[in-house]
């Protein structure tokens, strides 16, 4: 798939749909937004649309939908798993993309939560103590 620039209108249309929860969390992702649970993504914006990761069920529903494809991101076969590119014509159906968000919620809340990477800087090593000098040997 060409990328496509996002269109600035699906930004609130997205943010509207998303379930009201406190545990959903939004990050900015490649001049769109994601939604987030766990540290897990469920669904967020692409191209002209929106893509949700799904439970088996709702993936072969959402297959089913004129234009909805599997989500490959770059374009060469590496598709995300469970992770469908919804049709475009869910974005003019605010209840629709509610839904399918509420799906991929609630799938994604199953799934195991993503530890928190932190990038920490390696340790220092202590600095070498030299040993003390012994006092030199005087002759009497």
């Amino acid at each position: 798939m060409a990328w496509v620039k996002i269109p600035k209108e699906n930004h609130p249309l997205f943010l509207a749909a998303l379930p009201k929860d406190r545990r959903v969390v939004t990050l900015a992702m490649f001049g769109g937004i994601a939604g987030l649970v766990n540290g897990n993504m469920f669904g967020g914006l692409f191209g002209r649309s929106a893509i949700a990761k799904l439970g088996d069920a709702d993936y072969a529903e959402a297959m089913k939908l004129d234009g909805s494809e599997p989500f490959d991101p770059m374009g060469r076969g590496h598709v995300m798993s469970n992770t469908v590119l919804l049709a475009e014509s869910v974005m003019d159906e605010p209840t629709e993309l509610q839904n399918w968000l509420r799906k991929a919620f609630d799938y994604a809340v199953t799934l195991p939560a993503k530890k928190k990477t932190t990038t920490k800087a390696p340790a220092k090593k202590p600095a070498k103590k030299k040993p003390a000098k012994k006092p030199a040997k005087t002759k009497r």
